[in-house]
């Protein structure tokens, strides 16, 4: 299986708030990546994860489907998830797709920390 072209970083925004700092592609192969990146941010329990996509160069179907699986480890472990930083592109698709109903959406991390 190709490895993931996508590294993500955690790091704390607030009291109980990480950011999971996105730079690359996700897609079907960035499962583990993102699937680590989301229990680091939650250990210890938080409030919010948010998802800092500012460094996204792509995301395809399967990248949106690690989205829905990120959000349901999310739910279960009573937190909250955000993202920012979104073109316009991948904001219609989420729109679209109505993920945008369950993950808040913000222009940028400033706003997403200030709604938690």
């Amino acid at each position: 299986m190709p490895s993931a072209n996508v590294t993500m970083t955690v790091r704390e925004a607030a009291p109980r708030v990480r950011v999971v700092d996105i730079v690359g592609e996700i897609t079907a192969f960035s499962e583990e990546e993102i699937t680590r990146a989301h229990e680091e941010a939650a250990r210890g329990g938080v409030d919010a994860v948010i998802l800092n996509f500012e460094g996204l160069d792509y995301m395809n179907s399967g990248g949106i489907g690690l989205l829905v699986t990120t959000l349901i480890r999310a739910q279960r472990s009573g937190h909250r998830l955000l993202a920012c930083g979104l073109t316009d592109h991948y904001r219609q698709i989420l729109a679209l797709t109505r993920i945008d109903e369950a993950i808040e959406v913000f222009d940028d991390e400033a706003s997403a920390v200030a709604a938690v």
